[in-house]
């Protein structure tokens, strides 16, 4: 992975730092050094059931993780990039055992370990999407059991890996610097709570618009049958965005199981030969065949009950019936055309985009504003009254460097965010602009500008933050203004430049 300035000033503190300190805080400032070299680190969360294998397996684009309940499942993952593909079985009492993949390139079914004893799971692969990104598949956050969801929230407070599933998740994604967090239709009081608990997990860059994704992953269970969902699942989308804005940055329809086979290139040439016979069936058959899956498995059609199980399992029927659609339109056409088809007909290239732009754009930031929250936790647990007053003072000095009043920005806006601090709607978004791009004429809203323009606009900006911050703002408002203004000014100044 490619270190930013950010990261990499961050790194230099920690040198400075394991040349200051005792030897029980240097140890978890290597940690922390270590961590800064890594890929960002993305977990994929979300309620039981939710479609967080499917959608790991579509990010990844190889299907290595289990979707159907197994040893597997139940245990936190962590997909990485490496030379080789491999699986280490990491123990609580982290001592390492290796397996391969099983002969599907999918995990192996028996782990040869008691669940219990598992910490995680460390996958290598040869996928260039892992490159940059560290890919987090948990086991699930939250129940409908009641009583289940407070004993995982009781494991919590005592320790960051208790035996409970939900507990390992919860901590997993604690650990992460970033969280893509899956929802069904609805979202419920648990799924809150869960992004609640990310929030909290993270002092300088909690759960918020600026490291959280929502996904709305199947978007094909809102129709019967093989209907098109996307006229229900675009606004179901924007009202869960609205609900969550405080704490996602945005919330993607997907339909997961549709973006998993595309990705992971599942569809064979007998597929497609089987989805041609179906598509030569006139229009009235294929509305029956279409009306529901058990009609699909059980009338009369050119394909065996094998093979149309199988299309079942790789589309379902809304992706039956857009293959379908597309081939009685253009019966000529490729598999392979088909197959590249099917990505943008199940949302997947608006949550790329998104993670690419959300997440992967704004790493270098997070990643050093997690470090320096991890930091800041350790000064304040450290034995050593010298070794906190050192830490402390590090962090202290490198947040005064101009360079790193993006972090503030960042604390600022994730504070407005979150609803800690309140902000006008028409401040709130100017913030949020100025804390998470460095484009100066989209801050501004003035795309064709030129540096002279740039430059007295920010200037602009950055006196009507002054005057709100001495005259319109309560003390928190106006810590909140300062930190703006001074941002603007520093943008005024790279405008000039």
């Amino acid at each position: 992975m490619t270190v930013g300035p950010l990261t990499a000033r961050v790194a230099t503190l920690c040198d400075d730092a394991l040349a200051r300190v005792g030897p029980q805080a240097g140890e978890q400032v290597r940690y922390v050094h270590r961590r800064l070299s890594e890929p960002l680190r993305v977990a994929v969360a979300g309620r039981l059931k939710a479609g967080k294998s499917t959608l790991v397996n579509a990010l990844i684009g190889r299907r290595v993780a289990p979707t159907a309940a197994g040893e597997c499942t139940r245990i936190v993952t962590r997909f990485r990039y490496g030379s080789a593909d491999r699986v280490d079985v990491v123990l609580r009492d982290g001592t390492r055992t290796s397996l391969p993949l099983g002969e599907d390139g999918m995990l192996p079914q028996r782990l040869g370990v008691p669940g219990a004893r598992i910490a995680y799971l460390d996958v290598s692969l040869t996928s260039e999407q892992l490159r940059d990104l560290t890919v987090v598949d948990t086991p699930g956050l939250s129940s409908a059991d009641e009583q289940v969801s407070a004993r995982a929230s009781a494991a919590i407070a005592h320790s960051p890996f208790g035996s409970d599933i939900d507990a390992d998740s919860s901590a997993e994604v604690a650990a992460a610097e970033a969280v893509v967090y899956v929802f069904t239709q609805a979202v419920r009081a648990d799924d809150v709570r869960a992004l609640d608990a990310f929030r909290q997990s993270s002092a300088r860059l909690a759960s918020s618009p600026i490291n959280a994704l929502g996904v709305f992953g199947k978007v094909d269970t809102l129709v019967a049958g093989a209907g098109d969902p996307w006229p229900v699942a675009g606004p179901l989308a924007a009202e869960q965005a609205r609900l969550l804005a405080r704490t996602v940055s945005e919330v993607v329809p997907v339909v997961g199981l549709l973006a998993e086979t595309a990705q992971t290139g599942r569809l064979t040439a007998a597929d497609v030969a089987a989805l041609r016979e179906l598509a030569t069936l006139d229009a009235a058959q294929l509305r029956v065949l279409l009306a529901s899956v058990d009609l699909f498995r059980s009338r009369p059609a050119p394909v065996g009950a094998a093979q149309r199980e199988r299309l079942l399992s790789l589309l379902d029927l809304y992706g039956i019936g857009y293959c379908l659609a597309q081939l009685a339109a253009e019966p000529g056409l490729s598999g392979g055309e088909l197959v590249r088809r099917l990505v943008p007909a199940a949302g997947f290239p608006r949550l790329q985009a998104t993670v690419r732009d959300v997440l992967r754009w704004r790493a270098d930031a997070i990643k050093a504003g997690w470090a320096l929250a991890r930091l800041e936790r350790v000064a304040g647990h450290a034995g050593d009254r010298r070794d906190r007053d050192e830490l402390r003072d590090l962090v202290e000095k490198l947040l005064r460097e101009p360079a790193y009043h993006r972090l503030r920005l960042l604390e600022a806006a994730q504070r407005v965010a979150t609803g800690t601090v309140r902000l006008p709607e028409q401040w709130e978004t100017e913030l949020m602009r100025l804390a998470t791009s460095d484009d100066a004429r989209w801050i501004l809203r003035l795309p064709e500008a030129g540096p002279a323009e740039l430059h007295t606009a920010a200037v602009e900006a950055a006196n009507r933050w002054r005057v709100y911050a001495v005259a319109g703002a309560g003390p928190a408002q106006s810590r909140i203004a300062q930190v703006a203004q001074r941002g603007f000014h520093l943008l005024a100044q790279a405008a000039a430049r």
